[in-house]
């Protein structure tokens, strides 16, 4: 994947997390329209961490839900460090330090708790069940499903295209050639979709290169400088790889 970001670096000028980044004034317009887009995009890696941290499953939908609010209101933007520029590492090192801060807890208590988000935070804990039981760290929870959500992210942009292009039923059929699971040899698919063999193998590949693409930009939005993305890939495929 690492051998297209070189080739593609030149798509990803201005990202959110640059805006972010580089924002003096967190009311700025566009600072807050990149900010809400990644929370509203990756706020189920600091869910999941927040339950591995021993917080049960109501409690720690609030506390996510809180979390974001003051992130949304420009709390701890301060410590978004272009030197250090991944929303990732951000996100994460906020969320410590928000869970360390009991008394602004408690004071969120008192006046009633915050804004309900358009997050799909109600959904967290029916998703949380299928985290393994495993004795993996908070951080590395955090880490794989921020790979996950990446990943995710691509294969739904993915099929807004093909939606886009009136072919659904085709992006349903070639999807699994993206996680390496497809079980249907290709002259049997070929027949069904009414292509020839070579064409089928033809649209796989561009299938690929394009969810590479996609991915790649997904990574770029979350970090200040596109020198970052490979670098960023490597790491988000180790955090995919089961550890002892």
């Amino acid at each position: 994947m690492t051998s297209h970001t070189l080739a593609d670096r030149n798509e990803f000028p201005t990202t959110s997390w640059t805006l972010v980044v580089a924002a003096g004034n967190p009311a700025h317009r566009d600072c807050r329209e990149a900010l809400v887009r990644l929370c509203e995009h990756y706020w189920y890696p600091v869910y999941a961490y927040v339950r591995r941290r021993g917080y049960l499953g109501p409690e720690a939908q609030d506390l996510t839900q809180d979390f974001f609010v003051r992130i949304l209101e420009g709390r701890y933007l301060d410590r978004a460090d272009p030197n250090r520029g991944r929303f990732r590492s951000f996100l994460l090192n906020s969320c410590k330090f928000f869970l360390a801060d009991q008394a602004d807890r408690e004071r969120a208590l008192k006046r009633g708790g915050a804004a309900v988000l358009s997050f799909e935070i109600a959904s967290a804990e029916e998703r949380y069940r299928f985290e393994p039981l495993d004795n993996k760290t908070p951080e590395h929870i955090f880490e794989r499903n921020w790979a996950l959500s990446l990943l995710h992210r691509a294969v739904a942009s993915l099929r807004d295209e093909f939606i886009q292009h009136g072919a659904p039923g085709d992006f349903e059929k070639l999807k699994v050639f993206l996680l390496g699971q497809a079980e249907v040899p290709y002259a049997e698919l070929a027949r069904e979709m009414n292509a020839s063999e070579g064409g089928l193998k033809v649209a796989i590949h561009r299938l690929r290169k394009r969810y590479r693409v996609l991915f790649l930009k997904e990574v770029a939005e979350t970090v200040a400088d596109p020198a970052e993305v490979d670098s960023e890939i490597r790491f988000l495929f180790s955090a995919l790889k089961e550890k002892e």
